[in-house]
C-alpha cells in the first residue's frame, strides 16, 4: 500500500502563456476511446522521509512547474462538446494545473524492480495515481490528460507514475515531457538541453477529412472522455526478459539463412517475431485452451512513427499523435510448429516494409479498418529508440521502467535494456502458469537456435 505524504496541484510556470487551444488531427481522435496510458520508472535513492518532504519535494514541484511552461497542454484539458457541431480540441488556460500525488510506501523495493522472477501485477498499482474525473459544463465536457505520482520506499528509492490520456499526445510526446522534466530536475531548471515541443498543427495533411468522419460517427456512439478506473487484474504476474545484442545477431543471421530474400530484418522484427511464437506456443500448454481449428488466425499488432514519413516530415518534437498501427496476422499452426520464429518474424518484417513505402495506406484511414484485430492481437508498447533508462532526475540512471496496465489483448513492452547497449529488455504480463510456460519456451528455444 502507499499513504498519501502531499496531494497537490503543480502549475506551469508563471511567465507562461495565459492560453493555448490545440486543435485534434485524425491521429489524435482515434485514440478518443483508448484513454489511460501509465508508464513508472524506479530509481534507486538511499534518502530518508524528512530528505524527501524538506528537499525532493519542493525540487520536483519547481521542476514541473518549469517544464509544464513548455508542456502546457499537458497542465490543460481535453474539451469535448456534448451536443454541437464544434469539434474537440485540447485547451490549456491560465490557472489550469496537474494533480500530483506524493506518497510512501512500506513495500519491498528490491522486489519490485527485480528481473529474477515474476511480480504480482497487481502490486504496482498501488503507485499508479488517478486522472480527475471529466466535468460537464454547459454541454462541454473537460478531462485532465495528465496526473502524477511520485512514492518514498524509505533508504531504496523513489518511483515516479505517469498517467496520460491517449489523445493528449503518443510516446515520443510523453516521452521526451518526461525526458524533459528530468534534465530541468538534475540541472536546476536550466533548459538549453531540452526538446521543445513543435506544435503547429497546419502541416498534418488530412486530404481525405478524415478528422470530420470520425468525429460524426464518435458523437453518434457518443464516445466522451468516460472516467475510467484501472482495475489491478486478478492472478496476473508481471515478467521482464531480456534478449542480449549476441542473440538478436543470431537469430537475424538465422531468418537471413533461412529466408535469404527478405529485405526487413531488423532487431525489433527478430525480437517481436521470437516474443509471439514463444507466446502462442504457451498458449498451448494452458490445459483449459482448446484450440478446435488450427488454422485460427493470430494477430501481432505495433505502432509505427509516422513523422518522418510525411512529405514533408514532421519535426521529431511535433506534438500530438502521430503513429498508426500495423496488423500482422498468420496461422495458429504456423506459430507452433517447428519454424514458428522464422515465420513470426518474416510476416512481421514483409507488413512493416509494405505498409512503410504504402503512404496511401495511411492517408486513406485504410489501417483503422483493422481495429478489431488490432483488439485480440499482441500488441507492443515502447521503442527502444525511446531510451527510457536514460532519464535521470540527478538520481543516475532509472534501476526500472515499466509500462503499468493491460487493458485488451496481450501487451508486450520493448524497450532499451539498462544494462547493456544494443540489449533490449521485453515485458509482459500473464497468469502464473502461462508466464512459466512463455519463460521456458522462452529461454530453451535461444538454447536450441544455438544462441
Amino acid at each position: 500500500m502507499a499513504s498519501i505524504v502531499e496531494q497537490c496541484e503543480v502549475a506551469p510556470h508563471s511567465c507562461a502563456t495565459d492560453k493555448l487551444t490545440l486543435p485534434l488531427t485524425y491521429f489524435d481522435m482515434v485514440w478518443l476511446n483508448n484513454q489511460r496510458v501509465p508508464r513508472i520508472l524506479f530509481y534507486k535513492l538511499p534518502i530518508d522521509k524528512n530528505s524527501f518532504i524538506q528537499k525532493t519535494i519542493p525540487t520536483l514541484k519547481h521542476s514541473l512547474s518549469l517544464t509544464l511552461k513548455h508542456y502546457l497542454p499537458l497542465a490543460g484539458n481535453f474539451v469535448c462538446p456534448l451536443n454541437s457541431t464544434d469539434h474537440p480540441e485540447l485547451r490549456y488556460v491560465k490557472g489550469d494545473s496537474v494533480s500530483v500525488t506524493f506518497s510512501e510506501t512500506d513495500m519491498d523495493f528490491d522486489y519490485l524492480v527485480s528481473n529474477d522472477h515474476p511480480r504480482n501485477a497487481k502490486d504496482i498499482y498501488h503507485f499508479v495515481p488517478h486522472l480527475t474525473e471529466p466535468k460537464d459544463v454547459l454541454g462541454v465536457q473537460f478531462a485532465p490528460v495528465l496526473a502524477i505520482q511520485v512514492t518514498l520506499f524509505p533508504n531504496h528509492g523513489i518511483s515516479i507514475c505517469f498517467i496520460n490520456h491517449h489523445i493528449v499526445g503518443d510516446g515520443c510526446t510523453i516521452v521526451g515531457f518526461i525526458k524533459s522534466w528530468a534534465l530541468l530536475n538534475k540541472y536546476g531548471g536550466n533548459d538549453e538541453f531540452m526538446m521543445i515541443p513543435f506544435y503547429d498543427r497546419s502541416i498534418v495533411k488530412e486530404p481525405y477529412g478524415l478528422k470530420g468522419l470520425l468525429w460524426d460517427e464518435m458523437k453518434e456512439h457518443k464516445s466522451t472522455a468516460d472516467h475510467v478506473i484501472l482495475t489491478p487484474p486478478d492472478n496476473i504476474v508481471r515478467g521482464t526478459f531480456i534478449i542480449t545484442r549476441n542473440e538478436i545477431e543470431k537469430l537475424k543471421n538465422l531468418i537471413s539463412s533461412r529466408r535469404p530474400s527478405l529485405t526487413h530484418v531488423t532487431s525489433y522484427t527478430v525480437t517481436c517475431g521470437y516474443v509471439w511464437a514463444c507466446l502462442i506456443k504457451s498458449e498451448d500448454t494452458d490445459t483449459d485452451h482448446i484450440i478446435i481449428d488450427d488454422n485460427v488466425m493470430e494477430y501481432f499488432s505495433c505502432t509505427v512513427d509516422y513523422r518522418a514519413r510525411f512529405d514533408p516530415p514532421l519535426p521529431s518534437s511535433y506534438f500530438g499523435n502521430c503513429v498508426v498501427w500495423y496488423i500482422v496476422k498468420t496461422r495458429h499452426v504456423d506459430l507452433v510448429g517447428n519454424e514458428g520464429f522464422i515465420i513470426a518474424a518474416e510476416s512481421i518484417g514483409e507488413t512493416i516494409h509494405k505498409r512503410n513505402k504504402d503512404k496511401e495506406y495511411v492517408l486513406s484511414g485504410e489501417w483503422l479498418n483493422e481495429d478489431d484485430h488490432r483488439f485480440k492481437s499482441l500488441s507492443v508498447a515502447g521503442s527502444p529508440k525511446f531510451d527510457l533508462y536514460a532519464t535521470d532526475f540527478g538520481w543516475g540512471r532509472p534501476e526500472k521502467w515499466e509500462f503499468v496496465s493491460l487493458q485488451t489483448g496481450i501487451l508486450m513492452s520493448l524497450i532499451k535494456s539498462k544494462d547493456s547497449n544494443g540489449d533490449l529488455e521485453i515485458g509482459l504480463s500473464l497468469p502464473k502458469t502461462r508466464m512459466n510456460a512463455f519463460a521456458a519456451i522462452f529461454t530453451h528455444g535461444l538454447e536450441e537456435f544455438k544462441i
